[in-house]
């Protein structure tokens, strides 16, 4: 029978998953360009990691760039990448001072050199760190994320049958594999779908869906989302639990 890595049941969220959409929106809205809107959201980073180290989430993933979205129009993904660069140059210092463990998921092979070394250099520098993981996924699918494990998991059995292959086998080759398995799961923008992120890390995760725009999203939004999941009953195929007995296990009283 296979073990699941279920999420925890502490009132905060040790995991914390974000879909950040809504930055083309919230320029539009202003009349700015898309540019300006992908600028702002990526400034909203730093708050939101400072937030939830405050909270004491121990890891954040964010969803930043699906594998779909080379589908958007050559400038805007042009754009997106010189953020990106911009991002993992100017961060990283900052990072390495609040303990912030910096971690790239998804297929960087289709990005430049230049990126792909600022990316082996972010995350190197910041190892060591442990306040919060910081995970940020780009060209990224769930799809591919399953596909990947299992051609991972073949490469390292060689001689075994894939009737062999259990979940917590597959798990373990997933590019999450570091991390337990999200609690709660953002969605910004006022879109409810999962939009092909961590499909099987989300499996038992709580959903949490909010028509703020990803730039506008803060720490008061954060902790709106954070009251939502602490009054959920997470009975993961269970019956239900008392609240005020599992909180009082988790803080250890």
């Amino acid at each position: 029978m296979a073990i699941h890595q279920f999420p925890t049941l502490n009132p905060v969220p040790q995991h914390i998953a974000v879909i950040m959409d809504g930055n083309r929106r919230w320029a539009q809205q202003r009349s700015l360009p898309v540019a300006m809107g992908h600028a702002s959201g990526a400034r909203r980073v730093r708050d939101l990691v400072k937030a939830c180290t405050d909270r004491g989430v121990k890891f954040l993933t964010l969803f930043a760039f699906s594998t779909e979205n080379w589908k958007r129009p050559e400038d805007e993904v042009s754009g997106l990448m010189g953020l990106l660069s911009l991002y993992l140059q100017k961060e990283v210092h900052d990072m390495a001072t609040q303990g912030v463990c910096l971690k790239i998921i998804g297929d960087t092979s289709g990005f430049s050199t230049r990126i792909q070394s600022l990316i082996r250099d972010a995350q190197a520098n910041t190892a060591h760190n442990s306040a919060i993981t910081l995970t940020i996924a780009i060209n990224y699918g769930g799809r591919w994320d399953m596909l990947q494990a299992f051609k991972g998991w073949q490469a390292a059995h060689p001689g075994k049958s894939a009737e062999q292959l259990t979940e917590s086998d597959l798990a373990s080759h997933l590019s999450t594999a570091y991390a337990p398995e999200p609690d709660l799961l953002v969605r910004t923008g006022g879109e409810a779908r999962v939009s092909n992120f961590m499909l099987w890390q989300l499996a038992y995760t709580e959903l949490y869906f909010t028509d703020v725009l990803w730039p506008a999203f803060g720490a008061a939004e954060l902790d709106q989302a954070i009251a939502s999941y602490a009054q959920r009953d997470r009975r993961f195929g269970g019956g239900s639990m008392d609240k005020s007995t599992t909180a009082l296990k988790v803080s250890g009283i």
